[in-house]
């Protein structure tokens, strides 16, 4: 009972404190807030505009699997934010993505 009632009053600073962030930046600020340390760790949160959170993600198998965890996402940012996020848009990282185009690129065999 006691650790629930600290949970929901903890649940309630951290909305307060996300709400008063500059709208721009509560919805990164809540990112690994809403998807875990397990996930925060693996992404960041890169910008905030027009409704829309774009996440780096490590690479294509990651981005799979969070677009699909993305409406769960949404509600717990939703949840935390004044501003609505419609979207969260995850992105591959620059390192992995060049890795990616060079490897399209490689005549076949070598």
């Amino acid at each position: 009972m006691f650790l629930e009632q600290a949970g929901a009053g903890l649940d309630k600073v951290v909305a307060e404190c996300l709400r008063n962030a500059p709208s721009d930046q509560a919805p990164m600020l809540a990112w690994p807030l809403v998807c875990g340390s397990a996930v925060a760790g693996r992404t960041r949160a890169l910008g905030f505009a027009d409704g829309v959170l774009r996440v780096e993600v490590a690479d294509t198998g990651w981005k799979s699997e969070l677009q699909n965890l993305a409406p769960r996402y949404l509600s717990g940012i939703n949840r935390y934010t004044a501003n609505t996020v419609h979207k969260i848009e995850f992105v591959i990282a620059r390192s992995e993505l060049a890795l990616l185009e060079r490897t399209d690129k490689c005549p076949p065999g070598s």
